[in-house]
Order: structure tokens, then C-alpha cells, then sequence
């Protein structure tokens, strides 16, 4: 029988602090007047103390470490229940949404996805936009901590290969992921202060900076405006550009060029590929875009830019409905949605190493084909690759393909129209944010979606942004019975 009772405490003692970081949003409501603030000090209060008492409750069974089951549950527990109190100021608040759509809001905050069931966003009071954006900030920062410490040592989707990446610390599960979070929480919290600096000197209003500063370092990309990153200057658009990328390259490459070392930044594969995909998908659709308008142009090649760095990212801002671009672009930002950033960043999706382990499996499986007799042994970044590593990514990518299929036909069932079901699914999963299609894409949002869809939408996010593999164990039989 598994004990729960670590699992709790730690689960408990986020909520407690969930419930702190309601406060600024208050006091933002504080400075802008608009009677919101008592909304968020209630939810504090309630947060705090439900969290607070279970922690309390749970403290007897706290033990030195964690199991691999109870790590398991807690990675997978975390992003579960935090939203439902992420949810509380959404529906006591001025937005008084339902409880599924104020789940749906709150999941794609913390899982940086990025989709939203709120229109009229310039109008929402200053608390809930700030709330919109700490969500986003706290869940980037949470699973760049996942990806480095738990699922490295869970084995999960092939993140076994970066086990000893930078840290040298092999002891228990909480006190490594301290260890790491502690390193990385500077850098984060330096690139946010740096982004939101220099949104504000190019123009943007300082709480508008500091809102979109969080949302695009978190690769959260909600935004304070209908309009996305529409309404915003060109060279906003290009400082957006540019701590997209930052955020979605691997944050252990920081730590390490802080402790005077570039070599492993400018030597990984899979930041170099990362930005090698980004620069020819940025090409063909500033090729495409000045053939269409049927003129050269430093805003075709902008837009391209700004919308191509913010999908494969996973942001999901937007600086124009590209859904009017015609066929090849839309089908072009489907794909690359599918691929993400780096892993041990705030971007999501399948992330380019694994495609990297898949495209070095096809290789020595094509040339032991030729060469039957001969040794052909998979290399990734120079290493070879064992067959654990492999068959877990292989792995990965079955159940990513089963699950967007299974999603794809339970959102269909629900009504949706196929293309706003398999781009729903997709973009759920992957964590990206807006859809495609009149409804979900870049120019609409998710507000017209049935609660059933909502639901199954609210799931997805969860379980792609745990790498999917963490939640499934957690759902076998024997999970439970070992």
C-alpha cells in the first residue's frame, strides 16, 4: 500500500503557497481601485488554510525521501490539483466563470498552454490579468524543475539521457530538485525583470510588461489584449522573439555559462537544430508571405518570425490571424507545434530531442539494413544511446500519437467540427495554446467550447505537459498493486 502521506504534505504545502501568491494580485486591485481585491484576499484566506491543514495532517508521514510511486503521484498530483484553487479567483471574481471553465483557465495557465475561454480581456480587472500571468509563471518555472529533476530520474520519455546533466547530486528526489530549483530560479527570475524592462522602454505600459514578461518567459502566452501581440510595436514583437527562444533552450545550459563555462551552450545539438528549424520554417513562410502580398517586406518577414518562434515555442501569442495566410502556412504551424523546444526548458511538445533519438534510430536501423553484419549503435550529442533511452522514446511517441487520435474522436463525439477537434487535441497535448479554425485559432478563443470538450481539453493539458508517460503509469493496475 502506497503511503500518501508525503505526497499530501508537499501537495498541501504548495497549495499554502499558492494562496501567498494570490496576495500581489490583490494588492494590484489595491492600486487600481476597482473593489476586486477583496476576491483575491478571500481566495488566499481559503487557499492558505486548506493547504495549511493539509500539510499539517500529512506531517506525521513525512520521511527523508520520496519512493518512485509516491514521486510518481506527486509530479502527477501537482498540476492536477493545484488549478482547482488556481480556479477559485476566476469564479468569485469579476469573470464569474463556472467551475469548468475556471479549471480549463487555470490548467492552461500553470501548464503554460496558453488557450482561453475569456474574451474581453482590456476589460478584466488588474488582479485577474496579474493572476493569468503569475499561474503562467509559477508553471514554467515548476516544470523546468520537473523535467530536470523527476523525470530524468523516473525514466520518462527518454529524459533519462540527461540523469546526469550538470548536477552531479545522486540522493534522494526532493533535496536534488531544491538543489536545481534553487540554481535555476535566479536565471528565471533575471530573464523576467530583463523582458519586462525592455517591453516597457519599446512602449508597453510597466503592468502590461510585467504581465506579458511572465507570460513569455513561462512560454505561457496569455496576453492582456484580445489582439495578442496584434496591437504592439515592431520592435516588441522582436524582444518577444527573442526570450521565446531564451526560454525554450535547455536552462541547465545558463546555469553553466553563469559558472563560466560556453562550451556546452554553443556545442548542444539540440539548440542548434532548435534554431536551425526555427530559421529555414521562418524562410518558407517570409517566401510565401512576400508571395502572396506580392512584395518584399520587413513586416511579412516580422510576422513570420514573431508567429513561427511562438508556436514551435509553445507561447501561442499572436501577431496576426495567420489562419488567413492561406493552406500551407496553417498546415505548416500544425506541424511545427508538434515538435516544441528544448528539453529542460518552460516549452513543451514533443521537444527536438526526441526527434533527434528517432531520426539516429532510423539511421543505424537503415544502415544495419545495408550492412547486416555490422555494429551500428545509435548517437545522440556524440554519446552513444543505449536501448532503454530508445525504447522509451519510441514509447513516447506511440502513446503521443494514440492520444491525440483518442482525443481527436472523444472531442469529435462531443460536437466539434473535425477541424477544430484534431487542432483542439493537438494543441491541448502539446501545450501550445491557440487551435486552428474559425473558432479556437489564433483570432478566436475557447469560449464556445461545450463543457464536455472543456473537460477532455483540461485533461489533455495535463497530461502532456507531465511528458504523458508519468500519468499513465499512475493508471496501470500494477502501479498500485507493487
Amino acid at each position: 500500500m502506497i503511503d500518501l502521506r508525503p505526497v499530501g504534505y508537499v501537495i498541501g504545502l504548495l497549495i499554502a503557497a499558492l494562496g501567498v501568491t494570490m496576495l500581489p494580485a490583490a494588492m494590484a486591485d489595491l492600486v487600481a481601485d476597482n473593489g476586486h481585491a477583496p476576491v483575491f484576499l478571500q481566495a488566499a484566506i481559503v487557499t492558505a488554510l486548506v493547504g495549511g491543514l493539509m500539510a499539517l495532517s500529512c506531517a506525521n508521514g513525512v520521511s527523508a525521501g520520496l519512493t518512485l510511486r509516491q514521486t510518481f503521484l506527486l509530479t502527477s498530483g501537482i498540476w492536477f490539483v493545484l488549478p482547482f484553487f488556481g480556479a477559485i479567483p476566476f469564479m468569485i471574481g469579476a469573470t464569474n466563470a463556472s467551475l469548468t471553465d475556471a479549471y480549463f483557465e487555470a490548467m492552461s495557465a500553470v501548464t503554460t498552454t496558453g488557450a482561453s475561454v475569456f474574451g474581453g480581456l482590456e476589460a478584466l480587472p488588474a488582479g485577474i490579468k496579474l493572476w493569468r500571468a503569475t499561474l503562467q509563471w509559477l508553471g514554467g518555472i515548476g516544470i523546468i524543475v520537473v523535467a530536470m529533476a523527476f523525470l530524468p530520474e523516473l525514466r520518462v520519455g527518454g529524459m533519462q539521457i540527461f540523469r546526469s546533466e550538470a548536477f552531479d547530486t545522486m540522493g534522494k528526489i526532493l533535496p536534488r530538485a531544491g538543489q536545481i530549483a534553487s540554481q535555476i530560479s535566479g536565471i528565471y527570475v533575471a530573464l523576467t525583470v530583463a523582458c519586462m524592462m525592455i517591453y516597457n522602454a519599446l512602449g508597453m505600459p510597466i503592468f502590461d510588461a510585467l504581465c506579458h514578461a511572465m507570460s513569455t518567459v513561462s512560454t505561457g502566452g496569455m496576453a492582456n489584449l484580445d489582439s495578442s501581440f496584434g496591437g504592439y510595436s515592431g520592435p516588441i514583437h522582436y524582444a518577444a522573439v527573442l526570450f521565446m527562444i531564451l526560454a525554450a533552450l535547455p536552462f541547465v545550459r545558463y546555469v553553466q555559462l553563469l559558472a563560466g563555462t560556453s562550451t556546452p551552450l554553443l556545442r548542444d545539438t539540440q539548440v542548434r537544430v532548435f534554431l536551425w528549424i526555427i530559421a529555414i520554417i521562418t524562410l518558407l513562410m517570409t517566401a510565401w508571405l512576400w508571395g502572396l502580398e506580392g512584395q518584399v517586406s520587413e513586416v511579412a518577414f516580422r510576422e513570420a518570425l514573431f508567429n513561427v518562434v511562438s508556436i514551435i515555442s509553445g507561447t501561442g501569442f499572436a501577431s496576426a490571424d495567420y489562419m488567413q495566410w492561406g493552406t500551407f502556412p496553417v498546415v505548416m504551424f500544425f506541424f511545427i507545434g508538434l515538435i516544441g523546444g528544448c528539453a529542460g526548458s518552460t516549452s513543451c511538445s514533443i521537444k527536438v530531442f526526441r526527434y533527434q533519438l528517432l531520426f539516429a534510430a532510423i539511421k543505424a536501423q537503415v544502415r544495419q539494413i545495408h550492412a547486416p553484419h555490422g555494429v551500428f549503435v545509435p548517437r545522440y550529442d556524440g554519446r552513444p544511446v543505449g536501448p532503454d533511452v530508445l525504447n522509451s522514446v519510441m514509447a513516447f511517441f506511440v502513446a503521443f500519437v494514440l492520444l491525440l487520435g483518442l482525443f481527436s474522436v472523444l472531442l469529435g463525439l462531443t460536437g466539434l467540427d473535425f477541424i477544430t477537434s484534431v487542432s483542439g487535441a493537438a494543441t491541448a497535448l502539446a501545450n501550445v495554446g491557440p487551435g486552428l479554425g474559425a473558432q479556437i485559432g489564433p483570432a478566436g478563443n475557447f469560449a464556445g467550447i461545450n463543457d464536455t470538450a472543456t473537460w477532455l481539453l483540461s485533461i489533455a493539458m495535463w497530461v502532456g505537459r507531465l511528458e504523458i508517460m508519468v500519468v499513465l503509469v499512475i493508471f496501470t493496475g500494477r502501479f498500485w498493486r507493487s
